[in-house]
């Protein structure tokens, strides 16, 4: 019988392959099945408010470390010299609204993006500041690095991959980064599916979409396999199902692992999305040929093939990341202008495809940097006020809501939570955000704790 307890820290994050869903539908005949769990119907928009299910695909660009909201969205020239930032604002093609001189690329598609510049929290710690960001949900034990845990609150794409799943022969949830740590640690909560079970787990690309021999492996369909023997294949774990004890009217997480996988191994149309190699090279040129580029790309390609919910990190990617707690300038010198370009070159290309309006994106990090440099030319960890970025499927185009004091460490207008972002993020996906789903303890909880931001709905 096969061995289904993880011997790494890293298994419950891996992408799923065709060799470990044949062996899971192996052992299903034994008994083997994730917890039961429930969800009621979130598809109604019980608020009234307008954008609901506007967005096809959401798209949640991840910077992990924490980006300085002085250094990109939120300039403050007439700040103090200690702490003014040493990068010079910028027009953009919104009149009145700034960016450092090192978002050019950026400060030219202003009119497609809204900067939201009060976004605030109280947790320090990038484990559970970083889970905060994923989930929508303040950690339990806030301020520390506690890794992933059964328990936990699921991500996004989970929630949506379980309330609404695709009915497309494409993944519902696609991961495209590595697996994120804090440093030697296990990985970091809020990456998961945490207690729906991993069945609600993300298909997960590790690879570099920037390198000459990049492909997926998972979705190429294996030598041999014909038609009949695919079918018969799914049949046959179908039937094992099926004569299982009844589990209740609530399909569990291991039904949907099935599901998910066999549309996989059947989708031409999953696996046209991952040939790089059909665009243009001017296009990739344009985004850059970086493995931020090239996976912004990739997302876009996802996003034309209906996945529901693709998250981007930014993590691990080079020798540079956004915790800037020394050599502040000199690093981000390096990250932002290729952050600059594929960024601008995402939206720029959503919306030259008619995709933007349907597509929302969020680009954030788990905080912001400290308004003080400090002794290593660096900027330290800050919650208490920072900047995010979203786009298109029902947001407001070109707006600025919230603002922060003249150093950017506190809101002074309209503050916004990150549960507050994630419940407009619900919203504008289609599912109410007072939404319940059981934990594994069977306690009814609301899939976001937030108000839907009303100010930043087109």
């Amino acid at each position: 019988m096969t061995n289904l307890r993880p011997n790494t820290s890293d298994l419950a994050f891996r992408s799923f392959t065709r060799r470990r869903l044949l062996e899971v539908g192996a052992a299903s005949p034994f008994g083997l099945y994730l917890p039961q769990l429930f969800a009621s119907e979130g598809k109604s928009n019980s608020s009234g408010l307008p954008g609901f299910g506007k967005a096809k695909s959401c798209v949640v660009i991840f910077l992990w470390g924490g980006p300085g909201q002085q250094d990109l969205w939120d300039p403050k020239p007439e700040a103090p010299s200690v702490v003014r930032s040493e990068f010079a604002p910028i027009s953009t093609s919104v009149t009145g609204t700034q960016l450092t001189d090192q978002l050019p690329h950026l400060s030219r598609q202003a009119e497609r993006f809204s900067i939201v510049r009060s976004v605030t929290h109280k947790d320090f710690e990038h484990g559970t500041a970083a889970y905060t960001a994923l989930t929508g949900y303040p950690h339990p034990l806030p301020g520390t690095n506690t890794v992933a845990r059964p328990d936990d609150f699921p991500t996004y794409g989970a929630i949506r991959t379980k309330l609404a799943p695709t009915s497309r022969p494409v993944p519902d949830f696609v991961v495209l980064g590595p697996v994120m740590h804090q440093g030697a640690r296990p990985p970091l909560a809020g990456q998961n599916a945490g207690f729906l079970g991993p069945g609600y787990d993300a298909f997960r690309i590790g690879e570099d979409p920037s390198s000459a021999d990049f492909s997926v492996s998972g979705v190429a369909p294996q030598a041999g396999l014909t038609d009949f023997r695919y079918e018969a294949r799914k049949k046959l774990v179908t039937t094992f199902d099926e004569r299982q004890p009844s589990r209740g009217i609530h399909a569990d997480g291991l039904s949907e692992l099935y599901r998910r996988a066999f549309g996989l191994l059947g989708s031409e149309q999953t696996r046209r999305a991952f040939r790089l190699d059909d665009e243009k090279a001017s296009l990739r040129d344009g985004y850059g040929r970086t493995k931020f580029g090239q996976s912004l790309l990739l997302a876009r390609r996802l996003v034309e093939a209906r996945v529901p919910l693709i998250t981007v990190n930014w993590a691990k990617l080079n020798a540079d990341e956004w915790d800037t707690h020394a050599d502040n300038y000199g690093r981000l010198r390096k990250m932002l202008p290729p952050f600059d370009q594929s960024l601008a070159a995402f939206l720029q290309d959503l919306d030259e495809r008619s995709l933007l309006d349907e597509t929302l994106v969020v680009c954030l990090g788990e905080f912001g940097r400290t308004a003080k440099i400090n002794e290593k030319a660096g900027r330290d960890h800050w919650p208490d006020c920072y900047s995010i970025v979203m786009a298109g499927g029902g947001i407001r185009r070109g707006e600025v809501y919230g603002a922060s004091n003249r150093t950017a460490s506190y809101p002074v207008d309209r503050d916004v939570a990150p549960w507050d972002i994630a419940a407009t993020m619900y919203h504008l996906m289609g599912l109410d955000p007072t939404t319940h789903i059981q934990n594994r303890q069977g306690q009814p909880l609301p899939i976001a704790k937030g108000r839907v931001v009303e100010g930043l709905l087109a």
